[in-house]
């Protein structure tokens, strides 16, 4: 969950967010961007709470909304860069600590490319065959499904379709919730 003291650190590089107030949509992209479309939605007294949610784990982001929109901005913008960082900026790396054994680092350090390379080879190889990918996708879709969608009429059955896989009820569940919510349940259950 991103706290107001870290905006910049909490995006990073490809992180995309949807707010919404009540069961409407009423903005996506980037943290800043998100974040004021939730400071319009207060201006105007929308009705609903307004939520924002990171895009790819569908967690509440807690954001400080204080003080006019393009303080909100400012304050959820991403750093220009300014000093040089480790990693790839332009690619997305994030550089952070990862802690092996001494045999772990041992092998690696015989890998051709070095440890970085294997590491990144070895993740997505994982990514790839991942048994679970579709439990992944359900338990986010069924995170966003609850705070958004909790006291909607057929939300047990709806969840029960979600983790079934049983696609066409849940759709037919669905229609009956509001468009933008069920849009978003739509995209997270599909991956």
């Amino acid at each position: 969950m991103t706290t107001p003291g870290e905006p910049a650190a909490a995006e990073g590089p490809a992180k995309r967010f949807v707010a919404f107030a009540g069961g409407v949509r009423i903005g996506e992209g980037s943290l800043s961007q998100a974040a004021a479309a939730a400071r319009r939605a207060q201006d105007e007294a929308m009705d609903g709470a307004v939520l924002v949610f990171d895009r790819d784990t569908a967690e509440v982001v807690d954001l400080d909304l204080r003080g006019g929109e393009a303080e909100v901005v400012a304050r959820y913008a991403r750093p220009d860069g300014g000093a040089a960082r480790r990693g790839r900026p332009k690619l997305g790396v994030v550089p952070r600590e990862v802690t092996l054994l001494p045999r772990h680092w041992d092998w690696l350090a015989r890998q051709p490319g070095g440890a970085s390379v294997t590491l990144r080879r070895l993740v997505e190889a994982a990514r790839r065959s991942d048994a679970g990918a579709a439990r992944a996708r359900a338990d986010v879709a069924y995170r966003f499904m609850s705070a958004m969608a909790g006291d909607l009429p057929g939300f047990e059955e709806a969840a029960r379709s979600l983790f079934a896989g049983q696609r066409e009820r849940l759709d037919g569940l669905l229609a009956a919730w509001p468009a933008d919510i069920a849009d978003e349940i739509r995209r997270l259950a599909g991956g």
